[in-house]
């Protein structure tokens, strides 16, 4: 007989868990919302702030 090999290995399956056991699915649907909002707006603060760093070098050259 084959070995299974688990879906979820246990040391991430307890990740998991302590992360969303005890929630109901549209909370952790609601959490993943949040997180991938998070992360877009981290993603677009960054290049916000490149962009000024790009201004404020532009406009301290003299012409």
């Amino acid at each position: 007989m084959a070995l299974v090999r688990p879906r979820h290995r246990p040391p991430g399956f307890y990740n998991w868990k302590s992360k969303y056991g005890g929630m109901q699915v549209a909370d952790v649907k609601r959490l993943k919302a949040l997180e991938e909002e998070n992360q877009r707006l981290k993603k677009m603060y960054a290049e916000l702030s490149l962009e000024n760093e790009v201004i404020k070098e532009a406009l301290q050259k003299k012409w």
